[in-house]
């Protein structure tokens, strides 16, 4: 097709010409760092709106179990590698909290957008596939930290339990991999998704079962051969053994693997994300 040329008269009669690229021809050819931005504050002012459902909730939530197992405890004061059974948990519950609301965001934003008929605000606006899945990612991963500092914040307060990082680069960076973890399962499930039970049934019957049964409320290496080797398949050990080393300075698995292992599943995660939507598979007529 060729270029159309078009021809508008401003106040002096001047003529100028306008040109009008022809269809496929990209007008924004690098990234689209002002949409990336306005799709990311979109997502994030979208669960702030709703804080208490979607931040404090979640964080008394998560602090209930920590109070419920040092009060059942009473004055029975178990070591677990090393530190006293609140300081092994309260790490482990702190990325919980962290990665259920990461795929609870994630998981919500193109469901309800196929649910309610405006998928195609996802969709229309001059965005790539790449750009999309980086601002729900990123949303989903603030939602996540925002409810582990109001974790963390929390038990700093509580009596007899230590929160303070010993290695904060592992905190960091396992929590940014355990979040972005969730948030790439989450924008996979709100991709196939075709209504809220299948969402939910994703979070009842794989997200919760497999961050239960990671080691969060016990040692992996307590258990019987055969559990831990079901354990060390479980990518949600791996985030909180790294988590939870970066407050006692132990871990049930090597950190620097679980790291790269982390990060190789995450750049899996999102190729398959990218290719699911750039074929428009549950998402285009």
């Amino acid at each position: 097709m060729s270029i159309h040329q078009k021809t508008a008269r401003g106040p002096d009669r001047d003529s100028k010409p306008i040109v009008q690229l022809p269809d496929g021809v990209k007008h924004i050819r690098h990234v689209n760092w002002i949409g990336l931005k306005t799709l990311y504050l979109k997502e994030v002012r979208r669960f702030f709106k709703v804080q208490l459902q979607t931040i404090w909730a979640p964080a008394i939530t998560t602090l209930l179990y920590l109070i419920i197992f040092t009060v059942a405890l009473g004055a029975v004061k178990p070591t677990v590698l090393g530190v006293s059974f609140a300081d092994f948990i309260a790490p482990g519950l702190i990325i919980m909290g962290m990665m259920q609301n990461a795929f609870a965001n994630s998981s919500f934003s193109l469901l309800v957008g196929k649910i309610q008929g405006t998928i195609v605000d996802y969709l229309m606006p001059p965005l790539s596939n790449a750009e999309v899945l980086a601002a729900l990612t990123a949303a989903a991963v603030t939602r996540a930290f925002m409810v582990g500092g109001t974790i963390w914040l929390a038990m700093a307060f509580w009596p007899d339990v230590n929160v303070t990082p010993v290695h904060f680069w592992a905190v960091l960076w396992f929590g940014l991999m355990g979040s972005m973890l969730l948030s790439l399962i989450g924008v996979m499930t709100s991709i196939w998704a075709e209504k809220f039970d299948h969402a939910a049934a994703v979070s009842n019957f794989v997200v919760a079962p497999a961050a239960l049964l990671s080691g969060t409320f016990y040692s992996v290496d307590k258990l019987a051969p055969t559990f831990q080797a079901i354990s060390h398949a479980n990518p949600f050990f791996y985030v909180i053994s790294g988590f939870r080393y970066g407050f006692i300075g132990s871990a049930d698995s090597p950190v620097q693997f679980g790291a790269l292992l982390l990060l190789t599943i995450n750049i899996v995660l999102a190729t398959i994300c990218y290719a699911l939507l750039r074929s428009g598979w549950k998402l285009r007529a």
